[in-house]
């Protein structure tokens, strides 16, 4: 990355001087390096990179026949799944609302919508396959709250985990960590650092609110210590924290062949 070159630019900046700036960063003996992915990494990235383009749409789609629904005088309740089961009827009971034009473009989107979703079930149902024959995952779908999407996003991420020193270096790759601020010697904790991949950091902040649900109807020691950090803490940073512990248990997981085991209370 640039900031890790930009102290090595001598003077102002132009295409010599950037050049000889990253010949100098390279030979650092701290810098850090991106390892290359090979090519199963690659399909599995690839595979996440258009679903979420895919998702984008879809979205956008959803709104937009909020939108003009609503200016003809129909109402769909608002999220993808109401939509889903909503949409059909709401044009079927509101024909009388609309003119020929307007519902020949409406049920086109429709189309488009379920064209989407198509798409989406596609690339899922090849996401876990993947994850259910790719042995990685397979250890990393032991850990609550992490499925097939996390699992599949993670090892097309992560090229080599031993690069990381410990777990922790791996959260704060992640940006699961808290910012840190020193000033006269005092040090301060911020928020999260959101350093790092935004789209894994969301999967497994997602992942730990999934698992929030639960924690009340189980009664192992995880699950004890999530409840009693919800109850002082709150259920965001409680999710953070869960994600976070869930960062570490995924570096372990990756440079040793082993599974997830619970502790037991």
């Amino acid at each position: 990355m640039w900031q890790f070159v930009k102290p090595y630019v001598k003077s102002k900046k132009n295409d010599s001087r950037d050049a000889e700036a990253i010949a100098e960063a390279v030979t650092r003996p701290t810098m850090r390096f991106v390892p290359i992915k090979n090519v199963d990494q690659q399909d599995i990235q690839a595979l996440h990179r258009v679903r979420e383009r895919l998702i984008g749409e879809r979205t956008a789609l959803v709104h937009e026949v909020h939108g003009l629904l609503h200016a003809y005088g129909s109402v769909i309740p608002k999220g993808v799944a109401k939509f889903r089961q909503a949409v059909i009827g709401t044009l079927e009971s509101g024909k009388d609302k609309l003119t020929p034009l307007s519902q020949e473009m409406f049920w086109k989107l429709v189309e488009e919508f379920a064209g989407l979703e198509k798409q989406l079930a596609y690339y899922q149902e090849k996401r876990e396959a993947l994850a259910t024959t790719h042995p990685a995952c397979q250890r990393l779908m032991t850990i609550p709250g992490i499925g097939p999407l996390t699992a599949t996003a993670l090892v097309a991420a992560v090229s080599d985990a031993s690069a990381f020193k410990n777990g922790r270096q791996f959260a704060a790759w992640l940006g699961l960590v808290p910012r840190q601020h020193a000033r006269g010697g005092k040090e301060r904790l911020l928020g999260m650092s959101k350093r790092g991949d935004s789209y894994l950091r969301k999967l497994l902040i997602h992942g730990a609110r999934a698992t929030l649900r639960w924690v009340g109807r189980k009664t192992d020691q995880r699950s004890q210590w999530i409840r009693q950090l919800s109850e002082r803490r709150g259920k965001n940073r409680t999710a953070v924290a869960v994600a976070n512990k869930n960062a570490r248990i995924v570096w372990a997981l990756l440079t040793s062949p082993q599974v997830y085991e619970p502790a037991k209370s």
